[in-house]
């Protein structure tokens, strides 16, 4: 009873958290979907709403009518073997339904769940509400990016709220830790959740290494800015460099130079660039090209879980040199869940660590974020290591 308490609690917990981010928003930002890697906080809404109701109150709740027979194609994802949905390019142009209406749906979806789990469920049903938990934490951090880009491509650049700080600097002196060379076990050995792509313990060899202790700063970067660094296509990747010339890049994500200045915008505003502040909003190219720039390079992901106990982690979600692969014996969940990770593990790069943005209790050393290497919206900085 108490295991169903408390589980309980932290559901309840979660989709308040995720409504409370969207507070500051006026009505007409609910909608809005600048690119097709950012999603309207209304769809955000009601997809992680829509997980539940699809996952668990439909399939094992006999007593549950859905809320809307459209919302299911409206509001799924990326779940082929669900059943259809709108394509993700078409998320901004659906005014209805309309965000009051999205949030009667999240109301009546919180409440027969709370009422479902306070019976008898067994514990694939509680595994269940513990994916659709972190789910949603992870859309909490979507919603954050997402809002900052919808509000940060904004000719006003409006701000989100007056209290959201992201700019965090660091009081460490740079030092570069030694780590030896050796055999390391890598993955989750806990028993408290976390995705399927963290399991399969398994050993690697590393070759001696040094990781620094501090994130790479605006300071630091705005020297490889000034150096010429994105001028200079012997940095660069190939197809990075095709990306730069093509959507003439010059800067990260946000950075504005206005009268010799630059600035940054952010969740409070356009501020004057802090120089001590992580640089954030890099693309894998970005970073990788800075690397090159400073003769050094980007960990492995297995380097930075290592060597991740000797310094603090959790600014940004730091770039590794690691490709998104399956761990030894890795294997995917059964049914539609099984699409969750698996199915995206080819042309992306691993992301460690954590972010501003990221909520309480929903990131751990093991945590294998993904992205493709043009993607900047997050909150992404880099870490360097030497070679021995």
């Amino acid at each position: 009873m108490i295991i169903t308490d408390t589980l309980i609690t932290s559901f309840l917990k979660t989709r308040s958290d995720t409504e409370e981010i969207c507070a500051p928003l006026e009505i007409e930002d609910y909608v809005v979907q600048p690119v097709v890697d950012v999603s309207p906080p209304k769809w955000h809404l009601g997809h992680t709403t829509w997980f539940f109701e699809e996952f668990i109150l439909s399939k094992y709740d006999t007593s549950y009518k859905r809320f809307h027979p459209e919302y299911a194609y409206v509001f799924n994802s990326y779940y082929e073997s669900v059943g259809k949905r709108v394509i993700r390019t078409n998320r901004g142009n659906l005014s209805r339904p309309t965000v009051s209406s999205v949030y009667e749906y999240r109301d009546y979806v919180t409440s027969r769940l709370q009422t479902f789990l306070e019976g008898n469920i067994d514990e694939k049903i509680r595994e269940l509400v513990q994916i659709g938990i972190h789910h949603e934490k992870q859309h909490q951090e979507l919603l954050l990016t997402d809002i900052k880009f919808i509000l940060g491509n904004n000719p006003l650049f409006p701000k989100y709220n007056e209290t959201f700080t992201e700019t965090p600097a660091s009081n460490s002196k740079v030092n570069y830790i030694p780590i030896p060379e050796g055999i390391y076990e890598i993955g989750y050995k806990g028993r408290d959740f976390c995705y399927d792509n963290e399991l399969g313990v398994h050993k690697v060899f590393l070759e001696e290494y040094e990781i620094c202790n501090v994130l790479v700063s605006n300071r630091e970067y705005l020297k490889f800015i000034n150096d010429n660094g994105y001028q200079n296509s012997l940095l660069w990747h190939a197809e990075a460099w095709d990306w730069i010339s093509q959507n003439n890049i010059k800067t990260p994500l946000y950075w504005h130079e206005i009268d010799g200045q630059f600035y940054q915008y952010t969740l409070q505003g356009l501020k004057e660039l802090n120089l001590d502040a992580p640089v954030t909003h890099l693309s894998y190219y970005e970073a990788f090209a800075f690397s090159q720039w400073k003769g050094q390079r980007l960990p492995t992901e297995f380097e930075w879980e290592v060597a991740q106990q000797y310094f603090e982690w959790g600014d940004r979600w730091e770039w590794t040199e690691s490709a998104y692969a399956p761990y030894p014996n890795y294997t995917k969940a059964p049914g539609a869940l099984g699409e969750y990770n698996g199915k995206f593990m080819v042309n992306q790069k691993v992301l460690r660590g954590g972010s501003v943005a990221t909520p309480q209790n929903h990131t751990r050393p093991t945590y294998r974020n993904f992205f493709h290497p043009h993607l900047r919206w997050q909150f992404t900085g880099l870490r360097l290591v030497k070679d021995k």
